[in-house]
């Protein structure tokens, strides 16, 4: 029998000989699965995304799809929606409700794929504790550090409408979240628009005062985008992604001082308190995003129009939303 075998391989034209070579060369023809790359940008107050990426929990639940991920820090929402419009990233990490306004401006085709539902404390309008600034009419005139386009950004202008004031009745002084922490603390500017974490790190470490926060004002809700290209082609990642978020912001709010514990250190090494303090003014619950629910939006839109920050009247239905 083994003797028989044997001269079968030898002989090149036997069946088995030839069914061997068929198989070598059907698995040399089969490469293995290509991998796939998606590019996530994010900036840091991205708590949950910031989480995925350092528990490493996302690129876990994408190894079946052959998904690997890579990982991109931007300063804030603006510059992070650029790179997304522009194919530089595949999805933003949530960006405050304003964000997608201006990008929708400059022409910017966007889809929402998932919301974070309102956090109204989680930005604020802070004066220094021995400021004149007692209400919000006494900021007329005064210099105001706000970053352009962030949901604190509407903040200030639903809160000077309030005060009966307009943008116009200000000095802004465009900063980003580090440069208004610098210029709020050497009294550069007398008063800063800011959100979580800066905000309770501001209010913990300086002396100060807060004059309003977005309670009644302003709801920030915030979004989570992806290329409109992008959400058609790959819906499976998409769907990972959002199981994901949902499941680490409910991580998050189970277990607040662990997640501060990660947190910290990715914070400038904030102290625990802080953090827990920062995390308590944000929901962290992800919800799909729905049409009908883009009031809001439109009444941001309109705000930043009538107060000529926006170059053209924006419809903020008109966006792309993908559905869980």
């Amino acid at each position: 029998m083994f003797k028989s075998m044997k001269n079968d391989l030898l002989n090149y034209r036997s069946p088995l000989l030839a069914g061997l070579f068929a198989a070598l060369a059907l698995a040399i023809a089969l490469p293995a699965q290509a991998q796939e790359t998606l590019r996530i940008g994010y900036q840091k107050s991205s708590t949950l995304i910031t989480l995925l990426k350092t528990q490493g929990t996302l690129e876990k639940a994408l190894a079946p799809q052959h998904v690997n991920v890579t990982w991109h820090e931007f300063p804030n929402g603006l510059p992070l929606l650029e790179a997304l419009n522009v194919g530089n990233v595949d999805i933003s990490a949530d960006v405050a409700d304003t964000v997608p306004i201006f990008a929708q401006a400059a022409q910017a085709r966007l889809t929402y794929f998932a919301q974070e539902a309102a956090s109204p404390s989680a930005q604020a309008i802070i004066v220094h504790k021995d400021s004149a600034v007692q209400q919000l009419s006494d900021l007329k005139g005064k210099k105001v550090a706000v970053t352009k386009a962030a949901g604190s950004h509407y903040l200030l202008i639903a809160a000077l409408q309030k005060g009966g004031l307009t943008f116009s009745d200000i000095q802004p002084a465009y900063l980003s979240p580090a440069d208004g922490r610098a210029a709020f603390e050497n009294h550069k500017v007398d008063a800063w628009v800011t959100w979580e974490p800066f905000l309770t790190s501001a209010q913990r470490q300086l002396p100060t005062r807060t004059l309003a926060d977005g309670s009644g004002l302003a709801s920030y809700k915030r979004y989570y985008l992806t290329g409109t290209g992008y959400a058609k082609a790959h819906p499976q990642v998409l769907s990972v992604v959002y199981d994901q978020l949902h499941k680490t912001g409910s991580w998050l709010k189970a277990n607040p001082k662990e997640a501060a514990h990660v947190l910290s250190p990715l914070w400038g090494n904030l102290d625990i308190e802080t953090v827990e303090i920062a995390n308590s003014h944000r929901s962290y619950q992800i919800q799909p995003v729905k049409r009908d629910e883009l009031g809001e939006q439109q009444k941001i839109a309109d705000a930043f129009f009538a107060a000529g920050l926006l170059p053209k009247a924006v419809d903020a239905g008109d966006v792309e939303i993908w559905k869980p």
